[in-house]
């Protein structure tokens, strides 16, 4: 994280004895990122956070029935979220739609609260679609909702607590899971970590744990997540037992709202929309804005082609002028691999301009997109809700899809 954060009752100096009301030491935690020589957060628990009475296999469904395949015969591809079923938690209800060695990228239509999970493979970034949820933590509460992106280090204890059914009980979002840490882009961030005037957002848009979540327990499993799969560890205290904390690493929430659109004269490229940056892969946040304002714009976007990058676009909300004709709407995925030139659908140019002499002046596109420097391999989840007939869309003459009205 790029700033410190103090919550709940801490020591005046670190490592350092720290007593409880009874006489007894609080136990220490030190969650550290690259070895120690990285961001990192120092908690304070009641009990030990290392004592455990069991540990068993759990079979990771998700994983297994994943069956990640390449894009071959190479082309373009599109999805259906809204097509894929309902159900289960935010942690073992998630549909893999695509992945490589840097990232999976799933959907969860979830209506169940999860149980508690660590991921110690990688950090996660959940987007919410739509829905609420609250976020239980080891460093406290976070209350998520629709545009929410939820960035959880790794390794923190949490789970997904969803409202009691009939009251608003489904959560949609796409979950990222990476191979390590997920941050802010370096180039938004001043050499000492403060957000620079330049970036599309600040830490006052940033929401953290603003006080500890205390719970008192016996013994509770755990589902961890490794590199060699998932176990249920059952710890002999609730971990939530932080009594405070202190430090740079800690979970915090994003509303893609709160986006701050870089604007040229002319159609601006897709690193101006980033929004963070993982080992592999960058995620960029699409967001309404006012339309490039040359006399001689052309205010979609070009043909482009990332030669280094697969290119995922999740459509979460507005109008989305370019690709009328293609089948595209809110809940839709589309996919464009590298080797694959892509752009605007026939006629929206023409369409777009214009819109633009009539006096329409800004967008209301707004959409999650994940640039992957490794090829995305296709999941089976994707596979249930392809539209078969996305790849060709380009080549009909017309801006208009064969059957749409």
């Amino acid at each position: 994280m790029p700033y410190y954060r103090a919550v709940g009752e801490i020591s005046r100096k670190r490592h350092v004895q720290f007593r409880r009301p009874d006489g007894g030491l609080y136990a220490e935690e030190l969650m550290g990122e690259e070895g120690f020589t990285s961001d990192s957060s120092l908690l304070y628990h009641r009990h030990a956070p290392t004592a455990i009475t069991k540990s068993e296999g759990v079979r990771d469904g998700a994983a297994d029935g994943a069956g990640l395949a390449p894009n071959h015969p190479l082309q373009p591809r599109a999805y259906r979220t809204q097509d894929l079923p309902e159900g289960g938690d935010m942690v073992l209800g998630r549909q893999i739609l695509f992945g490589n060695d840097d990232v999976t990228l799933s959907f969860v239509a979830a209506d169940a609260t999860s149980e508690l999970y660590r991921n110690s493979a990688g950090a996660e970034v959940v987007y919410v679609q739509s829905g609420r949820a609250r976020v239980e933590t080891t460093y406290g509460a976070l209350d998520a909702g629709e545009g929410d992106y939820v960035v959880i280090p790794t390794g923190t204890i949490h789970r997904w607590v969803l409202p009691e059914r009939g009251g608003g009980a489904s959560l949609h979002a796409l979950v990222i899971e990476a191979r390590g840490h997920i941050r802010p882009p370096k180039r938004y961030l001043s050499q000492y970590g403060q957000f620079l005037e330049h970036a599309p957002y600040s830490e006052r848009d940033l929401r953290g744990p603003s006080e500890p979540l205390l719970v008192d327990g016996g013994e509770v499993p755990v589902l961890v997540r490794n590199r060699n799969g998932l176990s249920r560890l059952t710890y002999l205290r609730h971990p939530f037992d932080v009594v405070g904390w202190d430090g740079y690493l800690y979970p915090y929430v994003f509303n893609i709202n709160d986006f701050e659109p870089i604007v040229k004269r002319t159609h601006a490229p897709p690193p101006v929309h980033q929004t963070f940056e993982g080992p592999g892969f960058v995620i960029c946040s699409f967001c309404p804005r006012p339309l490039d304002f040359d006399d001689r714009a052309v205010p979609i976007p070009y043909n482009h082609h990332n030669v280094d990058s697969d290119e995922m676009m999740f459509y979460v909300a507005g109008d989305y002028s370019a690709r009328k004709g293609s089948g595209i709407g809110i809940g839709s995925i589309s996919l464009h691999p590298s080797g694959f030139t892509h752009g605007p659908q026939p006629g929206a140019v023409e369409a777009v301009v214009e819109a633009v002499r009539q006096g329409h002046d800004r967008t209301t596109e707004m959409a999650v997109m994940i640039d992957t420097f490794r090829p995305l391999r296709l999941g089976a989840a994707a596979r249930r809700c392809e539209d078969p007939e996305y790849a060709w869309t380009w080549a009909r003459t017309s801006g208009q899809r064969e059957g749409d009205g």
